[in-house]
C-alpha cells in the first residue's frame, strides 16, 4: 500500500457573473474554507396560497400555486487561529480574517446605480449549488487573553428562486493526485451516479460493458463491487480495456 495520503478535497465560494454562469476571476474573488462543513442541508419550498373567496364553502379549499418555488443551501463552516506554527509567516491572530471571506458574498456591490448580493457557487466534490447568500451568522467562540477571538462559527444559506435538481459538476483532483481514472481531463470523462442498490457489474452492462465490469471497478478504486453507495459517481469509461485472463 501507498504511504502518499490522497489530499482532501476542500469546499470552496466563488463569485458569479450576474448571469450565474461563470466564475468571475477566482485568484480575488474565491475563497477556500479552512474546515469542510459536516453535512449540507438542501430545502425546498413551493409558493403556495389559499383561494380567497366568500360564501359557505364545505371542507378546505385546495392551496393555489402561485409562482416559482425555491430551493435553499444552508452550511455551517468552522474555523480556528488556534496551534498555529510559531513565526509562521502568514499567521492569523483573529479569526475574523478568515471570516470576512465568506462575509465578501453578503455584502452588496455595486452594479450599476443599485446594490446587489453577489451571485455565489458552493463547491464541494461534486456537489455544486449557484444562489444568493440569502442569510449569515457568525459566533465567536474562543478568545485570547488579549480579547482576540480565535475560534469562530459561521452559518450561512444560499438560495434560488426556483426548485432545481443536484447539479453534479465534474470532479476535479487535488493538486498532487492523478487525473480522472479514464486519463480523461476533468468534466471530460463521463460520471454515471449510482442510485441506490446497484452494482458495478449492472452498471457496465446497462452501458454495454458488462465483460469490462471488473476493470471498471479496479481503475475506479472500489473495493466492493457489488455494494456502492447511493449518488457514487463512477467513470465507465475508466478500465474497458481492462481484461480478465482466464
Amino acid at each position: 500500500m501507498s504511504d502518499d495520503a490522497t489530499p482532501l478535497a476542500k469546499a470552496k465560494l466563488l463569485q458569479l457573473d450576474s448571469n450565474f454562469e461563470h466564475p468571475i476571476d477566482e485568484q480575488t474573488t474565491s475563497t477556500v474554507v479552512q474546515f469542510n462543513p459536516e453535512t449540507l442541508k438542501v430545502a425546498y419550498a413551493n409558493q403556495v396560497q389559499q383561494p380567497s373567496g366568500g360564501g359557505d364553502q364545505r371542507g378546505t379549499p385546495a392551496q393555489q400555486f402561485v409562482g416559482a418555488g425555491t430551493t435553499k443551501l444552508s452550511v455551517q463552516l468552522w474555523f480556528d487561529v488556534t496551534g498555529q506554527p510559531e513565526g509562521a509567516s502568514d499567521a492569523v491572530e483573529d479569526v475574523r480574517k478568515l471570516t470576512a471571506k465568506v462575509a465578501f458574498f453578503i455584502t452588496p456591490k455595486k452594479e450599476g446605480d443599485k446594490f446587489v448580493p453577489p451571485a455565489v457557487r458552493f463547491l464541494w466534490g461534486s456537489f455544486q449549488f449557484d444562489g444568493i447568500m440569502e442569510s449569515m451568522e457568525e459566533s465567536l467562540e474562543l478568545f485570547s487573553a488579549e480579547g482576540l477571538p480565535l475560534r469562530a462559527s459561521v452559518s450561512f444559506s444560499l438560495a434560488q428562486q426556483k426548485i432545481t435538481a443536484f447539479v453534479f459538476a465534474p470532479t476535479q483532483p487535488p493538486a498532487g493526485t492523478s487525473p480522472n481514472p479514464s486519463g480523461k481531463g476533468a468534466g471530460e470523462a463521463p460520471m454515471k451516479s449510482a442510485p441506490e442498490g446497484s452494482t458495478v457489474q449492472g452498471l457496465a452492462s446497462n452501458e454495454g460493458k458488462g465483460a469490462s465490469w471488473q476493470g471498471i471497478a479496479s481503475a475506479n478504486g472500489i473495493e466492493n463491487p457489488r455494494r456502492l453507495a447511493p449518488g457514487q459517481l463512477i467513470d465507465l469509461q475508466a478500465g474497458v480495456n481492462i481484461g480478465v485472463r482466464r
